[in-house]
């Protein structure tokens, strides 16, 4: 019995495309279809179209696992086809080829709108600087969206900077690796920061010019 429940445990493990995972609410699937569609991949782009297979592997109702491919198909997340096998037998074949085209959208999207982000950060710093950003400052402001610093804490130094009338990178990287070590991480905790900055000053002030001959 415990052999048997080992070499189940070791049987080849279910893969799941993490762009998949992360992103099948913006597809509309449900967690029921998901584990269906993430079965129907790990079979192969194409494979014949029998519920009982779901019944056995998935341990779902026969008819529920019809309505969920059928929901796939009104989806356009899979497609299905009716075509002759090996022995010249009609079969209905369930294609993935929709949901990756999908997915390949999703991810040209996500590419795009990332370029339009970086070209708003690079018109910013060349407007600050007064002039084109060289080669070597493009690829340090990408390092620093690679790094996942923020579009928004990125324009704060450089503005940081600018009221210094310094117009450095490597004094911005300082300003942004100073703001990373203090947890900054938005516009409104640079705000704080300062805020308590001054404070703190204000405070060092009022005990340095106390009178202490004048307390009674």
């Amino acid at each position: 019995m415990t052999d048997n429940l080992v070499n189940i445990l070791k049987e080849k493990p279910i893969i799941i495309p993490r762009i998949l995972l992360n992103n099948y609410k913006l597809l509309n699937i449900t967690e029921e279809e998901l584990i269906v569609l993430i079965y129907i991949i790990n079979i192969g782009d194409k494979i014949t179209y029998n519920p009982e297979i779901f019944v056995k592997e998935l341990n779902i109702d026969k008819f529920k696992s019809m309505e969920i491919i059928n929901n796939l198909l009104e989806k356009n997340i899979i497609s299905m086809k009716i075509e002759k096998n090996s022995s010249n037998i009609r079969e209905e074949y369930i294609y993935t080829d929709l949901l990756y085209n999908k997915l390949s959208s999703l991810i040209l999207n996500k590419e795009e709108k990332t370029e339009d982000n970086l070209e708003e950060i690079f018109s910013s710093f060349e407007k600050e600087f007064g002039r084109t950003i060289s080669p070597m400052e493009y690829e340090l402001i990408k390092s620093w969206i690679n790094d996942k610093i923020s579009k928004e804490l990125i324009i704060e130094a450089l503005k940081e900077a600018t009221y210094n009338g310094v117009s450095n990178m490597r004094y911005i990287e300082k300003i942004l690796s100073e703001w990373q070590r203090k947890g900054i991480k938005t516009k409104e905790d640079v705000i704080k920061d300062k805020n308590n900055f001054k404070n703190n000053k204000k405070k060092e002030v009022e005990v340095y010019d106390y009178n202490w001959l004048e307390d009674e």
